[in-house]
């Protein structure tokens, strides 16, 4: 379904956005303002009963940027995400049901790992990208330091309390590939439509690893 590979979407930007969307009106303009700055792959988490509305919308209206689905728990869950034309899928977990469907349908996926049992696991499926989550909760930056060595190979997305003030300490490190955050895209703002200052927060986000 795509020639994007989870590698290639995760180098597009240092930071991957986690978005929340509540008001669908709101997915397209924001979109466009994360775009501006420089972060094109977008993750809309499944937590909320617009989100697959407005992953459509972000892809119709937004086609520069590769939009993805976050959350994904369950098979339908990635059954429901792909015919909503998500570009790649992102776990909490290391799930082989949702690993399995991913791959009937040809989804890049970003799953979910703590621990190197797990990662090990993924890594036994072929995976070499993984989200570690919840970040700032098992450890931070210095348990991906200490996982470098010894799992050498694989490459991660920190996301789970990353933040505009320690996002740069996890981009350092050598088996970070970019981080996951929403700070890039406040609540606040969203609300306020304030479009500009979520593009400015975005454009500080891109040149993180400049």
């Amino acid at each position: 379904m795509t020639d994007l590979t989870i590698e290639r979407i995760c180098r597009l930007a240092p930071v991957v956005p986690v978005l929340i969307i509540d008001d669908l009106d709101s997915a397209v303009p924001l979109a466009r303002a994360l775009v501006a700055g420089g972060l094109r792959a977008l993750e809309v988490t499944m937590r909320t009963p617009v989100a697959l509305d407005a992953i459509r919308a972000m892809r119709d209206a937004v086609p520069e940027a590769v939009v993805g689905v976050g959350t994904l728990r369950t098979a339908t869950d990635v059954d429901a995400a792909v015919a909503a034309g998500a570009r790649f899928g992102v776990s909490p977990g290391l799930s082989v049901p949702v690993l399995d469907a991913a791959d009937r349908a040809g989804l890049p996926m970003l799953p979910g790992v703590a621990t190197p049992t797990e990662a090990m696991a993924a890594a036994d499926r072929g995976l070499s990208v993984l989200k570690f989550f919840p970040a700032e909760a098992n450890g931070g930056a210095q348990v991906l330091k200490a996982w470098a060595s010894p799992l050498q190979g694989l490459s991660f997305c920190p996301t789970g309390g990353v933040s505009e003030k320690n996002a740069a300490d996890y981009l350092a490190l050598p088996n970070v590939i970019c981080v996951g955050g929403s700070w890039v895209a406040p609540n606040d703002a969203i609300t306020a439509r304030d479009w500009s200052r979520i593009t400015g927060l975005s454009k500080a986000a891109a040149h993180l690893m400049t």
